[in-house]
């Protein structure tokens, strides 16, 4: 009898549509909804922490400074620690000691945006403008002509801070970038993609009518009264508001099979969101669990709020001392013992750029979490570059979980490449890999998942809190 061996020793991709139940498939329409409704709510890292803190207290975690004023820390109890509005750690105290580690997924909410500058409202040529500066890696023509909201914090004249967003109901007023029109762009044509538009043209319409009576930026002054009367702040309260500006879309899904979701930010939004999922449905683990949420990822993980400041030190330190177990020892173990699924997206392979990347090693759209055991540039530049002992164990827990999975690189070698937080734990000793959705269009104001990657990468971080 001729046996086929090559099937077997082969190694194929899995289609996630073509490989889950009827009831997976229910499962995966109602994650993808939910997702989308949780993007709408969550465009900047002020507003992902609201609503990730919201649905943590409707499953019962509880602040940590509450837990510190009574003195009290047990197994199975859940706990959050904000900081600074803009990152956040959920834990759920596990039976066994902290310093036999911790299971970790670690995300982060910032995405690539223009920010206003400090001093950003001017008027040219009767039009009104803000001025801004773009944060993280973007294309800067991406974000001409389309329309774009405001969304921030600043302090009226009697020190009160104020919520803003403009642009996003639809019976609010948008905000826009202008380009040159195709008719007189000659010249325009023959630049570079990255200097077709400049860093300082990205500046945002906010209004045309000019106050009455007034001669010198009379524009510009009637959009200081309408800031007066609808948020009672001045030109000079810009100085210390912090505004972000993003596309004003909402969420939708793409395809006449509905197969897929465009929305900003997914980036990383897409791997918060899942582990956030994850972490709410584990009750009474062995080892403590972590979902940690940071800030500022797109432009090194620096200050306060990003992955290299010492929030999450601190925090562990402040559960440890709950606990009565809280020694520089016991603390140094916790951390090395840890083992962390840096939860960021890759690279999905795009048809229509197929030069970029390598066909076997790149991350497909529809075919399940990818994990990824080196980022970096060039030779590896800036990576983690898990262990293969490290990669054998999630490998397993991911096949407990029967998770669909692929692995995935950030491009051909020489083409580019690009970074996580994960090498930033693994200096604490922690096995560290990444691990999150394939993203077609990456940095872009728009980016594409497909659900059925969504679906696999909250069932894959599911299997690692349960398994690792």
């Amino acid at each position: 009898m001729e046996i086929n061996l090559g099937a077997k020793m082969e190694y194929a991709r899995k289609n996630v549509w073509l490989n889950i139940d009827q009831a997976k498939k229910d499962e995966l329409e109602e994650v993808a909804k939910d997702y989308m409704a949780f993007m709408d709510k969550s465009k900047t890292e002020r507003l992902a922490v609201k609503e990730i803190v919201r649905r943590a207290e409707a499953k019962g975690f509880r602040n940590i400074d509450d837990l510190i004023r009574e003195k009290s820390l047990k197994a199975g109890d859940k706990v959050y620690a904000k900081n600074r509005q803009k990152a956040v750690a959920l834990f759920v105290i596990g039976d066994k000691d902290f310093e036999e580690g911790m299971s970790i997924i670690g995300s982060h909410l910032d995405s690539p945006r223009l920010d206003l500058k400090p001093v950003p409202l001017y008027e040219s040529r009767g039009i009104s403008y803000l001025k801004t500066h773009y944060y993280g890696g973007i294309k800067k023509y991406h974000w001409v002509n389309i329309p774009l909201a405001l969304n921030g914090v600043v302090f009226d004249k009697e020190g009160k801070k104020i919520d803003v967003s403009i642009g996003e109901k639809e019976d609010e007023p948008v905000f826009f970038i202008s380009e040159l029109l195709i008719h007189l762009s000659k010249d325009l044509n023959e630049k570079k993609a990255s200097n077709v538009i400049e860093g300082e043209q990205l500046n945002i319409m906010v209004g045309s009518i000019p106050l009455a009576d007034e001669k010198d930026n009379p524009v510009k002054k009637n959009i200081l009264k309408i800031l007066e009367e609808k948020y009672n702040i001045s030109e000079e309260d810009f100085l210390t508001a912090e505004f972000e500006v993003v596309p004003a879309n909402k969420a939708r899904v793409v395809g006449l099979d509905s197969s897929m979701i465009m929305a900003h930010g997914h980036d990383d939004k897409v791997c918060a969101y899942t582990s956030l999922r994850a972490i709410l449905e584990c009750e009474n683990p062995s080892k403590t669990l972590v979902g940690l949420f940071v800030d500022k990822e797109e432009i090194g993980s620096v200050g306060a709020t990003g992955m290299s400041s010492q929030f999450f030190e601190n925090t562990v330190v402040e559960l440890m001392n709950l606990r009565n177990d809280l020694s520089l020892v016991s603390f140094k173990r916790a951390m090395k013992n840890s083992k962390v699924l840096s939860a960021d997206v890759t690279l999905a392979e795009d048809p229509n750029f197929l030069e970029a990347t390598e066909e076997n090693n790149t991350a497909k759209l529809g075919y399940g979490v990818a994990l990824t055991k080196y980022t970096g540039s060039r030779g590896k530049g800036g990576s983690n570059d898990a262990d293969a002992e490290y990669l054998q164990e999630v490998r397993l827990a991911f096949e407990k979980g029967q998770t669909i999975w692929q692995t995935g690189e950030l491009g051909k070698v020489d083409q580019g490449g690009g970074g996580t937080i994960a090498y930033i734990l693994a200096e604490y000793g922690m096995q560290v890999v990444d691990c999150g959705t394939p993203v077609i269009s990456m940095h872009a104001p728009l980016e594409l998942v497909s659900k059925a990657d969504v679906y696999e990468t909250y069932r894959a971080y599911k299997s690692f809190y349960k398994n690792i």
